[in-house]
């Protein structure tokens, strides 16, 4: 799937379904993340940088965002975003999620700080082969009693399940598992759980306190 990522880095952005279905969750879970200005928060599996907008504007010029991907092709276009913003407050790290050690991250953290404090990470979780590795390393990175937000999709439900084929459609399309329910470890860790469901419930967004 890596190599995927590698080949369609350039035009991910265009044929991602961004605009019209997958956009509303990434606003969703910054919002329910809660951050305040002067946060560091660290984007597990930024991609191309999707979240950088909204995660720069939430923490303002005092803070920090930590945008973490394992694809160098990914990382050019997420870089390309930052340089055209000109976005000093954002550090981009090249690692495997489910493989990366903490303090290596934490030595991008403004001086004098060993934690973040908020993870979040969309759409990504549900693409790694277990993301259980990448959620460990993602609690050990956060301070306690930091918040933690995921947003990743299933099939839809109810009324909505017609539109099933084109769920399956895009996450074949991404590589994701809709039976992957990675939000859930926040659901049953966290505390403060505040949720959204979107697009018919194929999209979940879930943010809580870890303790």
């Amino acid at each position: 799937m890596a190599n995927v990522y590698e080949t369609a880095a350039s035009f991910y952005d265009a044929l991602s379904g961004e605009r019209f279905v997958y956009r509303a969750g990434r606003e969703a879970g910054v919002t329910l993340l809660g951050l305040r200005r002067g946060d560091t928060v660290l984007d597990l599996g930024c991609g191309t940088g999707l979240n950088l907008a909204l995660l720069v504007d939430a923490v303002g010029p005092s803070g920090t965002v930590i945008a973490l991907d394992r694809s160098p092709a990914m990382l050019r276009m997420a870089r390309n975003r930052v340089e055209s913003n000109r976005w000093s407050t954002v550090r981009l790290f090249e690692a495997d999620a489910t493989t990366f050690a903490p303090a290596q991250v934490a030595s991008e953290l403004p001086t004098g700080e060993r934690h973040v404090d908020a993870v979040f990470s969309s759409y990504a979780m549900s693409v790694f082969h277990d993301w259980h590795p990448a959620w460990d390393r993602m609690c050990e990175l956060l301070r306690p009693g930091g918040r933690a937000g995921i947003v990743d999709m299933q099939l839809p439900t109810g009324i909505h399940r017609v539109f099933s084929p084109l769920a399956r459609l895009a996450a074949a399309v991404g590589g994701a598992d809709l039976d992957a329910r990675p939000w859930t470890v926040i659901e049953r860790e966290g505390v403060d759980v505040r949720s959204m469901s979107l697009s018919g419930g194929h999209i979940r967004a879930v943010a809580a306190t870890i303790p």
